[in-house]
């Protein structure tokens, strides 16, 4: 049901997901992972808001803000993709997609 659902929506579709990955088991985020891809390759928009460092890791473009969290934070500190994210210094996000690297490379 769901695939025939998803087969009539591509092309030019705008797809919003807030923290997708939660309590999905790694297997479950890589099915989720392949999906998405698919929705881009057809042509779709895909902007997912997430902390799963498999799911940053793969993107296109990241919108890292911060500095803090709640009325720490708010701001736009770094834009791009993850390797131009982890050469930002300010950014937290950066941080954590180098140390995240290092360890699963």
């Amino acid at each position: 049901m769901i695939k025939n659902f998803v087969c009539r929506l591509v092309g030019k579709t705008l797809y919003l997901l807030d923290e997708p990955t939660t309590v999905l088991h790694p297997q479950e985020v890589e099915k989720l992972l392949d999906i998405l891809r698919t929705l881009v390759c057809k042509g779709n928009t895909v902007v997912v808001i997430e902390h799963n460092l498999d799911v940053i890791c793969v993107s296109d473009t990241i919108i890292d803000f911060g500095p803090g969290e709640g009325l720490a934070g708010g701001e736009i500190v770094a834009t791009g993709s993850p390797q131009e994210i982890i050469g930002n210094p300010n950014s937290l996000t950066g941080q954590c997609l180098r140390a995240y690297i290092a360890v699963n490379q």
